[in-house]
């Protein structure tokens, strides 16, 4: 289960840009892992968007907005060719709902968090990868079918 967090400065984002970023870099990791696109796979990939207070974000050298994508993955979910897809996808969404352009990508950290298998709880009950990996693939059939 997916889990993306983006953290930006206040102001950051236009209202429209809050209205859609955070279900399109949802979108982003869920293409990236490769899940089936169900309404099931869609509702456990949680994607929260964090503003920080005015003030509260700066760098030695200037006041430019810097944004925080965090992606949190089962270990093993995601291959080092989809990590950068990831990546390099996340940036540009981010970018794109910021008003950015290509050049500001030093503006967009990503960090993925690969959470280890048996260390992931939902429902009540330990959430295994292999459990994903066996819902994903019958969601795959029952889109084929």
């Amino acid at each position: 289960m997916p889990m993306i967090r983006l953290t930006v400065p206040a102001g950051a984002l236009t209202e429209e840009a809050r209205a859609t970023v955070q279900r399109d870099l949802a979108s982003v990791l869920l293409r990236w892992e490769g899940a089936p696109d169900t309404a099931f796979f869609r509702a456990q990939a949680w994607s929260y968007l964090v503003e920080l207070p005015e003030g509260a974000q700066t760098t030695a050298e200037d006041d430019a907005p810097r944004f925080l994508v965090e992606v949190t993955v089962p270990e093993g979910a995601l291959s080092e060719r989809r990590k950068a897809g990831l990546v390099e996808d996340a940036t540009k969404t981010v970018l794109s709902a910021a008003g950015l352009a290509p050049h500001d990508a030093l503006r967009v950290w990503v960090l993925v968090h690969e959470q280890p298998d048996g260390t992931w709880g939902a429902g009540g009950s330990v959430i295994r990868y292999a459990d994903l990996v066996a819902l994903a693939q019958q969601g795959k059939e029952q889109a084929d079918a």
